[in-house]
């Protein structure tokens, strides 16, 4: 009733909204949009002047975030898609004005190169060898495919068909490019003069050091004129940096303790009234249930039945000894592990391997992991059963049957896995019934065992180490903070929030309640990483909106790692895009330098004289001698590397004292050249020459860079993600 009241108050409103919206389609359809919105909604970004669609960008990402398994986040799924489309239409403006175009049998012929396809068993013929025929049923299947509505593997392909295109016409304009790259016989003169050429020289260094920083200051004023004159270097992206307070939703003791209780109670056997049998009902503890499954299911246990075995160094110290002590049947606990409270029962002891060696012939089936069979699981299991009973008392036909049908890196080695650890085996790589079976089998024990990669006819080959392992049954708790506990530090976080948005500051509030403070500086609008919060995309959003202003604060909900909180952000500092702002970052680059500027002035005022000796009298120092140095090594001893003053050196008159030369970062020079030695001139320079060429053509990586930043980009996707 609320809601309809205050569209009744709006009413007049709404209808000239309405009625201004409607008016200006009768004069132009297309402004309608404008109307409302006086962006291009559609557009994700603009290259060149060419619009980027924002629905097929964003059904790109999620194509994108799809192939790659959930294994990359949102804005890394939006990054590549965008450097990739960026990409396309830079290097397509370039092929069409360069003329270059691939044709369909170009793309033919890269990809049935492709390793991948040369040696995939879809596509090879009965003698094993590659088939271009079977590739071209191949293709016209999965065309059929998506014609039925499967289309997918279509897509897909399409996909790969327009990487080999785009990689095909990169490739034929660098190469164009890199046959323009050249250098002339004269120019390979000069390289060999400027790596050979010999210079013997004296000189004075006084160093910026031996002037006090202090007496060298450097203005506001001084810093923003130099900003000014290096524009095109300072001009910076658009940033924000925050503070924050972080509060984790952690167990108190008195949750901790609360779970240990729980757990401890279902230790012995226990009454509990049955609302169906209407009375009261025995109901076993984990010391005399048997059916491990089903009484972990039914208690609602936060983790499930492990059948593993473990040696004593794997168990939680606290309680391998009594373990290990112990009897089959006996229960101990409650401990904590790992962020569990838990019980533990004996099931049984053993002496298990800690590595074994065996072997293995695969026989893969349509649909099962990494596989291009086309066989039907049953017809894979008719094939292993075949094999086995050919090899399982042959050794020698086992390794012949091996290397003829695996195609893993165990062809060629008659399908020797090698050792594998038993923590390897146990892992997430490994397959769990791969790793059952070799584990739970004496050396000689050959049997087929299907896994998620179809049916191995598995070998078990040595086992050594055997050591005494135990296999427990765990009723586990989850620690969880309780629901007065999560009340608790939300009001704690709301309470921050409030008292910065009444105008209290975050400084003044962390000190009266003790809380840390961190921060972020200088995040881009496209960030997502947050230090000390991993990724938080909505808190850099926030940060960048248009009415953030400074001082602004907010409460978020976050997940850091799996653990719940919340974090109080305030907006320290902006700077806007192509800004001339003295952030930290660039006071850090600049000062030195301009700290430097000033201290050069002041050294140059004390030099005087004319001879060295002069020179390193009024200015408290010594004459230094240079040997041999040259424009490729240009190292001053005692003083290091010094390129300017070197590259001076190499054209002043001989036996002159020179004017004082500021060196990169050490301090003033004055330098006498005594010697100049040329190097013996060549018949040919070619060798220099092809030097550079080869130097140039190395850098062709670049060529890309270079085009990106002659482009006329238009960045939209920080208004979007």
């Amino acid at each position: 009733m609320a809601i309809l009241s205050k569209i009744r108050d709006r009413s007049m409103f709404l209808i000239l909204i309405v009625g201004l919206a409607l008016f200006a389609f009768v004069l132009d359809p297309s402004s309608i949009q404008q109307f409302f919105s006086a962006t291009k909604a559609n557009s994700i970004g603009e290259v060149n002047g060419e619009n980027i669609d924002r629905e097929e960008f964003a059904k790109l990402v999620e194509n994108y975030k799809s192939q790659s398994g959930g294994r990359v986040s949102q804005m890394q799924a939006v990054n590549a898609v965008w450097n990739n489309l960026v990409g396309e239409k830079i290097f397509q403006s370039q092929l069409e004005g360069a003329g270059i175009v691939v044709g369909e049998k170009d793309i033919w012929d890269a990809m049935v190169a492709l390793p991948e396809i040369q040696n995939s068993p879809l596509f090879k013929n009965e003698a094993g060898l590659f088939n271009e025929e079977k590739l071209k049923e191949y293709i016209a299947n999965m065309k059929a495919d998506a014609e039925a509505g499967n289309s997918q593997a279509w897509l897909n392909w399409l996909e790969t068909e327009k990487s080999i295109k785009q990689n095909l016409e990169r490739q034929a304009y660098t190469s164009l490019v890199s046959a323009g790259l050249g250098a002339s016989l004269k120019e390979g003169e000069r390289d060999y003069l400027y790596q050979n050429t010999k210079i013997d020289a004296q000189f004075v260094y006084v160093p910026y050091a031996t002037i006090d920083d202090n007496a060298a200051k450097v203005s506001k004023e001084e810093i923003q004129k130099y900003l000014e004159k290096n524009s095109k270097r300072f001009k910076s992206e658009a940033t924000r940096s925050i503070d924050y307070v972080r509060f984790d939703i952690v167990s108190s003791e008195e949750d901790d303790e609360s779970v240990r209780k729980e757990v401890a109670n279902f230790i012995n056997d226990r009454e509990e009234f049955s609302s169906a049998a209407n009375t009261k009902v025995q109901i076993s503890g984990l010391k005399n249930a048997q059916n491990y499954e089903a009484f972990l299911s039914d208690n609602r246990s936060d983790l499930a039945i492990d059948n593993n075995y473990y040696y004593k160094i794997q168990l939680p110290a606290a309680i391998a000894d009594t373990i290990f002590s112990g009897s089959v049947g006996d229960v101990v606990g409650p401990y904590k592990d790992n962020g569990y409270y838990k019980i533990s029962k004996i099931v049984d002891f053993e002496q298990v391997p800690d590595s074994v060696k065996s072997s293995h012939i695969l026989v893969p089936y349509a649909g099962a992991v990494r596989s291009t069979s086309l066989k039907t699981k049953e017809e894979a299991k008719k094939t292993a059963d075949s094999i086995f009973a050919l090899v399982k008392n042959d050794k020698i036909k086992y390794t012949e049957i091996a290397d003829q049908i695996n195609t893993d890196p165990t062809k060629g080695k008659g399908g020797d896995i090698g050792w594998i650890r038993k923590d390897q085996a146990f892992s997430d790589s490994f397959d769990k019934d791969f790793a059952n079976f070799i584990y739970k089998n004496p050396a000689g024990s050959i049997a087929v065992v299907e896994t998620a990669f179809g049916f191995h006819i598995i070998r078990v080959d040595e086992q050594k180490n055997s050591e005494k392992a135990v296999k427990l049954v765990s009723f586990a708790r989850l620690i969880n903070p309780s629901e007065v506990t999560e009340n608790s530090v939300f009001e704690k976080a709301e309470t921050l929030a409030s008292n910065l948005a009444n105008g209290e500051k975050l400084e003044d509030l962390s000190k009266k309640k003790n809380y840390t403070v961190q921060s972020a500086k200088n995040l881009k609008v496209l960030d997502e990483n947050i230090p000390g919060l991993n990724i938080q995309r909505p808190i850099v959003i926030w940060a960048f909106s248009n009415e953030r202003e400074l001082g602004d604060s907010k409460r978020f909900d976050v997940d850091v790692n799996g653990k719940r909180g919340y974090v109080v952000v305030v907006l320290q500092a902006k700077t806007e895009k192509d800004g001339l702002v003295a952030n930290a970052d660039v006071l850090a680059k600049i000062q030195p330098e301009l700290i430097n500027k000033k201290k050069a002035e002041m050294i140059k005022a004390k030099i005087k004289g004319t001879t060295l000796e002069e020179i390193a009298k009024n200015t408290n120092t010594t004459v230094n001698v240079a040997s041999s140095v040259t424009l490729l090594n240009p190292l001053l001893s005692g003083v290091g590397n010094e390129p300017s003053v070197v590259g001076a050196m190499s054209t002043i008159k001989l036996n002159e004292v020179s004017n004082p030369i500021e060196g990169n970062k050490k301090g003033v020079f004055a330098v006498k050249v005594v010697k100049r030695d040329a190097p013996v001139k060549l018949d040919n320079y070619d060798m220099y020459r092809n030097r550079i060429i080869e130097n140039l053509k190395a850098r062709s990586f670049q060529l890309f860079q270079v085009l990106e930043e002659t482009a006329d980009i238009k960045d939209n996707r920080g208004s979007y993600y």
